[in-house]
């Protein structure tokens, strides 16, 4: 799989010649493999250049794509010099956002004064923002990798379980269940643990009467999956309860207001303000949702500040919180993909209150 003819034709738009392409992501995205390598593309040709170590799985996996290999005092910077050169490019698309300053200034000096380097990160942002179908098939399977091992999880969160043990089972199930890694290191926050977002999982045991949340996601063919379930180990309180039906309905209510076309920042208000009218709104301080794909957050994303309207084909998480300092937290999230009309739920595990 790779994206190598929608690259060519947007070249136009951003009015350069050929794209530079230096990101692992942006690799993946436009030759379908990762390798520690750097992406030329023009409207008639593709270079790819690496190194040795991924020759032979470059050569297996990589198609309508030129392949050169570093070496000879010859780098990824030289080869790409010696095309540019031979193809007379004088401006080229650059990924201003993966590059370091030392990075960008290695280049400029590598391709020469004839050379300009032209900001074109948005070119494969907003091409990675529209899944097509062997994407979305792909994330499919990461999900339900996920999802399989959600159930599993179930089976170990008990009293006296540490929340370090939790994380390193979701990592076993992930891998034997298919995936190649996590797409994040797995949060898993117990008690008043829980009122972090992004808590790091320790060695505090799970006890009767708390919340556990647990956030994670797999990868599955360079694609990541997502999700967060809260549960209950032992009887919740009655204002655990009501916090987890507050955003339980918060979210169902983000995933009906999702569709292509709509504003990110109007879904993030539906599920915002329902919480607010419930007495909440200052325990819910992190957007709504993230895309995903072949990295966990992308843009656009179902947040106060996004602007943008989400395109069909788009995978977003919707994952409403509160979280009260010091004492408990709750959140679930799912992932969708936007559609015109709608939207496709990816997460089939339950979003129901489990109690253990």
């Amino acid at each position: 799989m790779n994206h190598l003819s929608k690259i060519k034709e947007q070249l136009h738009k951003y009015g350069i010649e050929a794209m530079l392409i230096t990101s692992e992501p942006g690799e993946a995205y436009a030759v379908g493999f990762r390798g520690e390598g750097v992406v030329l593309v023009t409207e008639d040709e593709c270079r790819y250049y690496t190194d040795s170590r991924y020759i032979e799985a470059a050569e297996r996996q990589i198609t309508g794509c030129g392949i050169q290999v570093i070496g000879g005092g010859k780098g990824h910077m030289a080869l790409a010099h010696e095309d540019i050169l031979r193809l007379g490019i004088t401006r080229i698309g650059i990924q201003e956002e993966y590059l370091t300053l030392l990075s960008f200034n290695n280049w400029r000096k590598a391709l020469g004064e004839g050379v300009t380097l032209v900001p074109a990160g948005g070119l494969i942002a907003d091409l990675r923002a529209a899944k097509d179908e062997e994407e979305l098939a792909l994330m499919r399977q990461a999900q339900a990798i996920t999802d399989k091992t959600f159930a599993e999880i179930l089976n170990h969160v008990k009293e006296g379980v540490t929340e370090q043990e939790i994380a390193a089972l979701i990592t076993y199930y992930h891998m034997k269940f298919g995936a190649s890694k996590n797409s994040f290191d797995p949060i898993v926050a117990s008690g008043s643990n829980g009122s972090m977002p992004h808590a790091v999982p320790g060695g505090k045991k799970i006890q009767k009467g708390e919340f556990v949340t647990m956030d994670f996601g797999s990868i599955y063919g360079g694609y990541c999956s997502d999700m967060t379930r809260t549960v209950a180990v032992g009887q919740p309180s009655e204002e655990m309860e009501r916090v987890y039906h507050i955003v339980a309905e918060a979210q169902r209510r983000g995933i009906a207001a999702a569709r292509a076309g709509v504003i990110g920042g109007e879904v993030d208000k539906v599920a915002r303000d329902y919480i607010a009218a419930e007495g909440y709104g200052d325990c819910f301080g992190h957007g709504l949702g993230h895309s995903l794909g072949l990295e966990i957050h992308e843009d656009p994303g179902f947040r106060g500040g996004c602007k943008t309207a989400i395109p069909a084909g788009a995978v977003v998480s919707v994952e409403p919180g509160i979280y009260l300092p010091g004492r408990f937290g709750a959140r679930i999230e799912d992932v969708v993909v936007v559609q015109e009309g709608g939207c496709e739920v990816l997460t089939r595990s339950p979003r129901e209150l489990i109690v253990l």
